[in-house]
């Protein structure tokens, strides 16, 4: 096995291949890839859903290296400055910028969306690619009684690594995000999901070859 191998191998089993339908909301994740953010003004702009939620402070991870851009602002507004460039209209955008983790991302964007008198049936979550499976179990428990569809931008593995992305980062990201999907359900933060006996073999594989800058310490 190689480290490539593994974690293409983690990779694709993260990725969720959910067909888009019309739903009642778009609900961005925060993170730090601005293409998660251009993905998701792209599917309102090609009529997927009429509003979108932008989650996420992230200033408790500001002080990281290729973090320049959040620094005196958030996730959320960065994410929702980038949809109006693109022509979503402001009125369209709902801002949540003060949570500092993906169960506060749901706890605190629900509240905005009933502020503003949306009880969503059915919800596009947008995430990075390699986290849609994580988004997915998290948002089942967190929303439960609604339809939930992932997304993320279409991006390869290969491609994916740039300026603010090194593959060492994303890898690192990868097996902690795994790490997570077996571990999170006993405190209710997921929902359990079956992990196929190879991409724990490729997880096992990558902690070994020294990519744990992201497991949960226990």
């Amino acid at each position: 096995m190689t480290i490539d191998y593994a974690a293409l191998k983690i990779w694709n089993y993260m990725l969720m291949h959910q067909p888009l339908q019309k739903s009642d909301v778009i609900f961005v994740l925060g993170n730090s890839d601005t293409r998660v953010g251009e993905h998701a003004a792209q599917l309102y702009l090609d009529g997927w859903a009429p509003a979108i939620v932008f989650t996420g402070s992230g200033s408790i991870h500001n002080h990281k290296p290729e973090r320049e851009r959040f620094i005196g602002t958030t996730e959320a507004e960065v994410f929702a400055d980038l949809a109006i460039k693109m022509g979503v209209p402001k009125e369209a955008i709902i801002i949540e910028n003060e949570s500092q983790s993906t169960g506060d991302n749901f706890k605190f964007g629900i509240r905005h969306m009933k502020e503003r008198g949306i009880n969503p049936q059915r919800i596009i979550i947008v995430q990075k690619p390699y986290m849609e499976r994580r988004a997915y179990a998290a948002a089942v428990a967190h929303i439960p009684n609604v339809e939930i569809i992932v997304t993320s931008p279409t991006i390869s593995f290969e491609e994916y690594p740039n300026e603010f992305m090194s593959k060492t980062r994303m890898i690192n990201s990868m097996v902690g995000d795994l790490q997570r999907i077996r571990e999170y359900p006993k405190f209710g933060f997921q929902i359990e999901q079956d992990i196929p006996a190879e991409v724990w073999d490729a997880y096992e594989f990558l902690v070994k070859e020294g990519y744990t800058d992201k497991l949960i310490k226990k």
